[in-house]
């Protein structure tokens, strides 16, 4: 799975890679958990452009009668995301990138568990494929606030994450990003690109346990022990 992450990218570098005229205001992110907002980068409504804009992390179905549920669905199987009733619409008609330049997993050891930052091995940022949905709570009438979430989906560990986890996010190469935001690919064309990213491409590390608490977002998070 995928429960932490990191964004620390200068946003100029951010607009370049991604290729959006501009994004909402960050600061770096160390140690970015579920139910914050996060960069999501999404086809323009013209489907020739790119939006870039914050998400709330935990998707929240159109049907859900409160946001609660979003809590739970930070993640999405790949292998069941086409029929599974919280994402198969989504995975449909609404797909994004997730913006990231580092995720973290702990390693179960004897005295117990150590938190590893993985992340390219030049510290590049990357895009995790996701899903968003819009929902507004109907109890609040015409006036409800519409809210904007997201899920990261994930497949099986490559080998550099398999010491870690059996999980990891789908990292999609920059050259998939077309076709996974693209609202004319098809069912196979998308599944396709759900896979492990490469054996050799990333590299992990030990990290400060700081990190083991979601109130800590600091530079101390990303310190190798």
């Amino acid at each position: 799975m995928c429960g932490r992450f990191t964004l620390r990218t200068p946003a100029p570098k951010l607009i370049e890679i991604f290729q959006v005229d501009a994004i909402p205001k960050l600061s770096p992110r160390f140690n970015i958990a579920p139910t914050q907002l996060i960069l999501g980068i999404r086809a323009a409504e013209s489907g020739s452009e790119r939006d870039a804009l914050m998400m709330r992390w935990g998707l929240i179905p159109f049907w859900a009668k409160d946001q609660s549920i979003g809590n739970r669905l930070i993640n999405a199987r790949s292998e069941t995301v086409a029929e599974k009733p919280s994402f198969r619409n989504a995975f449909k008609k609404r797909r994004c990138l997730i913006v990231a330049d580092g995720f973290y997993e702990w390693q179960k050891l004897e005295d117990g568990k150590q938190p590893h930052l993985i992340q390219m091995p030049d510290a590049e940022p990357f895009a995790i494929a996701g899903l968003w949905e819009s929902w507004r709570d109907k109890s609040q009438g015409d006036d409800a606030k519409e809210v904007t979430s997201c899920t990261l989906l994930t497949t099986s560990a490559n080998q550099e994450m398999q010491a870690l986890h059996d999980r990891m996010p789908v990292i999609l190469d920059p050259a998939d990003w077309a076709t996974w935001l693209s609202p004319e690919s098809s069912v196979a064309q998308r599944q396709a690109l759900l896979k492990p990213l490469s054996d050799g491409s990333l590299e992990h590390f030990p990290v400060s346990k700081v990190v083991n608490r979601p109130i800590n977002d600091t530079p101390e998070c990303i310190q190798p022990v």
